[in-house]
């Protein structure tokens, strides 16, 4: 199949968009659906998770405690990474599955921190589509659906991709910024998905 590889920074509006390219007809592959519903309570990841960090690292109903997580990886970024070297083999692995049985008119793979690690993406996908906007409509958009405080947002951000490494690394951009309406960026992301529709009959896959 032909694929995407869709990312963006938090709050850059790039779940909206792969749920547009669904409606029309892609398949998607989500990573951070597939890392909650592993982390959720009875989660495959969690026995992992807890023997590495212990029971603290789990809720009451035996769910990733991502409260708990999230303050120990802000004052250590070791923490991260032990996480992601339990989460990253169980992600890639569903990933996978996901992927095989895939049927759509093409496979949108759905990625976060896919610049972050391009190395390993960029030979997986045909292209890269990165839904952009400016630093302060992403804190603005994330206040307003978590309730995170501005200095947690910003240090987020700080842990993924700069702007500017995204953009770089794109061969579609979206724009979503904060003057871009609902219709535009329908119409915006529908341009691309005829587009690659189009690449994708061309190629075969």
């Amino acid at each position: 199949m032909f694929k995407i590889g869709l990312t963006g920074g938090i709050g850059s509006g790039k779940s909206r968009v792969a749920d547009m390219l669904a409606e029309w007809g892609a398949s998607l592959v989500d990573t951070d659906e597939i890392a909650r519903s592993l982390t959720a309570a009875q989660g495959a990841a969690m026995p992992a998770i807890e023997r590495e960090f212990g029971p603290q690292a789990l809720t009451p109903d035996g769910a990733l405690n991502r409260d708990w997580m999230r303050g120990q990886a802000f004052a250590d970024p070791r923490v991260r990474l032990r996480l992601e070297a339990v989460l990253h083999p169980v992600i890639g692995r569903e990933t996978e599955r996901q992927a095989a049985a895939a049927k759509g008119s093409y496979l949108v793979f759905v990625v976060p921190l896919l610049v972050e690690s391009l190395a390993r993406w960029r030979s997986r996908v045909d292209r890269i589509c990165v839904v952009d906007c400016d630093p302060e409509t992403q804190v603005a958009r994330v206040q307003q659906r978590s309730g995170l405080t501005e200095s947690d947002i910003r240090r987020i951000m700080a842990a993924q991709a700069a702007r500017a490494d995204r953009l770089e690394a794109a061969d579609d951009v979206i724009v979503n910024d904060a003057s871009t309406s609902p219709e535009q960026l329908r119409v915006r992301a529908l341009s691309l998905h005829d587009r690659w529709l189009a690449l994708a009959s061309t190629t075969g896959r």
